[in-house]
């Protein structure tokens, strides 16, 4: 596939139209990241230096990388980083890839969150209901220095990056981390919160074959099936936060769009509520179901 003795200019070229052959994804930018870390650099070095020669280690080990990628494998999992709310995140195949659309409940969070952190005396607490690599709660502690920060998840793993994440970003000593299968971790704690976010499972079961391979076929199941519809951890979510929330807090679940006109409506059957919202992403479908408490 690579010829011998390449530079970068004429390697990206060829493997970006080899990847596009293979029906990769963004092949050109793939061929640049990919190479950029094989180099450690970044695809600005890149260009700066198109006319460099490569060496037989550096075009073997690209090579590899390659590979790892027509298998399928989703590329923030080979370079080991995604960028989220700014931030760089270290991932792997113990937590799901950050997407885009979820820095919409960091920025929802925010405008909730930057009155009361203002105002009240005491430190508003958040809750980052199955944290997976951190993402929600770093960002979060990153913008508002003025919280208590709590972080769950049911996998040992993805606490484990979770905390890496915190470290790298400096606010390991602002988020408590806890194990447990969602409300378990914080039965006798007797806290109660200003504001809950979850990035639940909600694929349904019978969708998950369905999946690109990349999804499927890489990232934990545990963090994406959500049962029969997706519903079953949006369900028992919306059951019992009313019990963790302060009066007048909020709690706010990213789900499927075509789940949300069901989870308004348990919201509506659940006592302890007292109002309710939907939001857009930025396709404008509805992402986001927001509750407040009674």
């Amino acid at each position: 596939m690579i010829p011998r003795a390449w530079t970068i200019k004429a390697l990206l070229k060829v493997s970006a139209d080899y990847l596009k052959k293979k029906q990769i994804d963004n092949p050109r930018l793939t061929a640049e990241v990919l190479l950029a870390h094989q180099l450690e650099s970044d695809r600005v070095n890149l260009y700066l230096n198109l006319d460099q020669p490569l060496t037989e280690k550096e075009v073997s080990g690209y090579r590899a990388l390659i590979k790892r990628r027509l298998g399928r494998e989703p590329l923030q999992y080979i370079t080991g980083m995604q960028e989220f709310w700014s931030l760089d995140f270290i991932v792997d195949a113990r937590a799901l890839i950050p997407r885009p659309e979820t820095e919409l409940l960091v920025e929802h969070a925010l405008r909730l969150l930057k009155p009361l952190a203002e105002s009240e005396n005491q430190e508003p607490k958040i809750l980052d209901l199955g944290t997976g690599c951190g993402t929600l709660a770093v960002s979060l502690a990153k913008e508002v220095q003025n919280t208590q920060i709590w972080a769950t998840d049911n996998s040992h793993g993805a606490l484990e990056l979770a905390r890496l994440n915190a470290e790298r970003n400096g606010v390991s000593d602002r988020i408590e981390f806890k194990k447990g299968d969602l409300w378990e971790p914080l039965m006798n704690l007797g806290i109660k919160f200003d504001i809950i976010l979850s990035n639940p499972p909600y694929v349904a079961s019978g969708e998950y074959n369905d999946l690109p391979p990349e999804v499927r076929d890489y990232e934990p199941r545990s963090a994406l099936d959500g049962g029969d519809g997706g519903m079953y951890y949006i369900e028992r979510i919306l059951t019992k936060a009313p019990d963790y929330m302060k009066p007048k807090a909020w709690i706010m679940l990213e789900m499927s769009p075509d789940q949300t006109e069901k989870a308004l409506g348990l919201v509506e059957k659940i006592e302890g509520y007292s109002d309710q919202a939907r939001i857009r992403d930025y396709s404008r479908l509805y992402r986001i179901v927001m509750a407040q408490r009674a």
